[in-house]
């Protein structure tokens, strides 16, 4: 059984990798399985709420994420690893917002066959799309900007301005249908980290 395929939407927080991955999960020709990691951050606090409903804590933690962050996102990735293995097909629907989790996402995906699409969306409609949603910082996605699009290897790009959530998937299926390579993500290499 050879592995599953590994989709890798990279782009900005509401940039539209969600909305695609929903209308790949929902056509028929290539099963997909959708791994966000907002889900996972999101059912580790349902895990807290409904398993410690009273909890009362005796002293302020201001660090929470810090504490939280890496573990969860170790967890995140040894599942994507873990279904490609078991031969599913994997939409990961995450950021890759510095050097560090680009490098583990490399060292852990390497081997496994990754399709890296870039989900392309401009500043000015980013921050129109955080104002809509309302569960978003204004201009989250704008910090995010040059640091994600900061990858010149990508197998195939889509740009959420110019074409729908739908055009964007079939694009992407017709990519995957067409048996060309998915090689960016073997071209790139792990990224210095400065230590400060």
């Amino acid at each position: 059984m050879k592995q599953g395929l590994i989709v890798f939407l990279n782009g900005t927080s509401s940039s539209g990798k969600t909305s695609i991955s929903m209308e790949l999960k929902k056509q028929k020709e290539i099963p997909f399985h959708h791994l966000s990691i907002d889900d996972f951050f999101g059912n580790y606090n349902d895990f807290i709420d409904n398993k410690f409903p009273d909890i009362e804590p005796t002293r302020e933690v201001d660090n929470v994420g810090q504490i939280l962050f890496d573990p969860i996102m170790s967890v995140y990735y040894a599942t994507i690893k873990l279904f490609s293995e078991m031969g599913l097909n994997v939409l990961v629907d995450t950021v890759i917002d510095n050097d560090k989790r680009f490098n583990d996402y490399l060292e852990l995906l390497f081997d496994h066959p990754t399709f890296f699409v870039c989900v392309l969306c401009s500043k000015e409609e980013l921050t129109r799309r955080e104002q809509l949603r309302g569960d978003r910082e204004i201009g989250l996605a704008n910090s995010q900007y040059d640091t994600i699009y900061s990858f010149d290897e990508y197998d195939l790009e889509v740009n959420t301005e110019e074409l729908s959530p739908a055009e964007c998937a079939d694009k992407i299926l017709s990519y995957i249908k067409s048996d060309q390579d998915y090689s960016a993500f073997k071209k790139l290499s792990k990224r210095e980290i400065s230590i400060s």
